[in-house]
């Protein structure tokens, strides 16, 4: 049995420039972001570097949730609540059918940024370990914060595919509106 591809709605162009454009939104986000936990890991204690890379790691896992509820999310009740005016229905319309880019930028862009920056400060946090400590325990901190920081990455991401695909019309509503807040839109 064959399969025909689907239909692109999108020109090749069109996705050449997505293309071009996420390749420059990850690159300048990562340099930044990478650039700034750089700077906030090297004057900061060692409980303040774990309580960074927790809050890296919980970043990735909410951006990853977000990804998922807005590519499964059903467009048909956000239509019912648009037609009632309802604050956000149309921006989480807008999502749903964008869904593929929504999806890149939330799992992939920000989600792998985030895992790489995780990887990034869990090695800063190995090197500041072992400058104190002896070299077995640092060896021993070192496969621990790792596993640990996959770990708790991984099983976050689960979960939260878990919670997405429960809640995905929910999350995406809410995600709609704070968009519709900070793009100053009325309705």
């Amino acid at each position: 049995m064959k399969f025909k591809p689907n239909a692109s709605t999108v020109s090749k162009k069109e996705n050449a420039k997505w293309v071009t454009f996420i390749v420059l939104l990850t690159f300048f986000l990562s340099a930044t972001l990478s650039n700034i936990s750089s700077t906030i890991l090297e004057s900061a204690g060692l409980a303040i570097s774990f309580l960074i890379l927790l809050i890296i790691i919980i970043i990735g896992i909410i951006f990853d949730i977000i990804g998922i509820a807005i590519t499964t999310a059903e467009e048909a009740p956000f239509h019912s609540m648009a037609s009632r005016k309802l604050y956000g229905a149309k921006q989480a319309i807008k999502l749903i059918r964008s869904a593929n880019k929504a999806s890149t930028i939330c799992n992939d862009v920000i989600g792998d940024i985030c895992g790489v920056i995780s990887g990034a400060a869990s090695s800063y946090i190995i090197i500041t370990i072992s400058k104190t400590a002896s070299l077995t325990t640092a060896a021993v901190a070192g496969f621990s914060l790792t596993g640990l920081v996959a770990a708790a990455t991984i099983g976050g991401k689960a979960i939260g595919k878990t919670f997405a695909l429960k809640y995905n019309n929910y999350i995406t509503y809410k995600v709609a509106i704070v968009l519709s807040v900070l793009s100053g839109r009325k309705s």
